[in-house]
């Protein structure tokens, strides 16, 4: 089966800063795909790399079989980026937001996708306010609508549950569910590492731009353990992790030249 994303040694610099470095994974349709790491470790640059609004300086990134780089129309068809600040126009209903994004994927007979969509997302009757008159958590679930309204095959997301009341997370960890099983793939990052752990079948751990772990939970901890069969949480592995990656680029620092 032909994987929904599949990106071969990407990197991004900025200067002489390597923020990606070398990544090199795929995600299957309907997997979720946990991205985690400390702060700067590169998670934006590699999600904004993998939904076309970067560029990579080295490496190539596939969605649905379609080469970013050669064919960005077509793959960006196949996709949603979802950002932990979603950014709207400012004389825009939530309705004509809907509505411009139908139009911008091509979407035909989207008002019912859209009105089920509203309600799932909790917005039903919100149809004419303006991005002004919404809380943050409303302005997150209309830009997860937006996102889900050309039913992309790949979903990018990045700290989607930011502005969300309980009850709030609790719907959208079931509506991410729910993509999921009906065959989306998504890529979510995350400082909520019990979100992650409940969520994703699989983790790619980075540390300065680098990917320092990959697999599944158990497959990791079997890595981390040496075979001991050790069984630790998500938490205590990334503390280890990413430790551990710290340590390791602090003496390549002190390495002479």
């Amino acid at each position: 089966m032909e994987p929904a994303l599949d990106v071969e040694e990407l990197e991004k610099t900025y200067g002489a800063v390597r923020a990606v470095r070398g990544l090199t994974f795929q995600v299957a349709p309907g997997e979720v795909l946990g991205l985690v790491g400390p702060n700067g470790a590169g998670k934006t640059s590699t999600l904004r790399c993998l939904a076309g609004i970067l560029p990579p300086s080295v490496g190539r990134v596939r969605v649905a079989g379609h080469d970013l780089a050669v064919a960005p129309v077509e793959a960006k068809r196949q996709l949603a980026f979802l950002p932990d600040e979603p950014r709207f126009f400012e004389y825009l209903t939530v309705w004509e937001h809907l509505n411009f994004t139908a139009r911008l994927y091509g979407v035909e007979d989207w008002e019912e996708r859209g009105r089920a969509l509203l309600e799932e997302m909790e917005l039903t009757g919100r149809e004419k306010s303006l991005p002004g008159e919404l809380s943050r958590g409303m302005k997150q679930k209309l830009s997860i609508a937006c996102g889900f309204l050309h039913q992309p095959r790949l979903i990018l997301l990045d700290e989607p549950l930011t502005g969300l009341d309980p009850l709030g997370i609790r719907r959208m960890k079931a509506s991410l569910r729910r993509r999921s099983e009906e065959g989306t793939a998504l890529v979510l990052s995350s400082h909520l590492l019990p979100l992650v752990e409940e969520l994703c079948h699989r983790l790619l751990v980075i540390a300065g731009g680098r990917a320092v772990a990959l697999g599944s939970l158990p497959e990791i901890s079997e890595q981390m353990a040496g075979g001991a069969g050790d069984s630790a949480s998500l938490e205590e592995l990334f503390v280890r992790i990413t430790s551990a990656a710290s340590e390791e680029a602090a003496a390549r620092g002190n390495e002479p030249a």
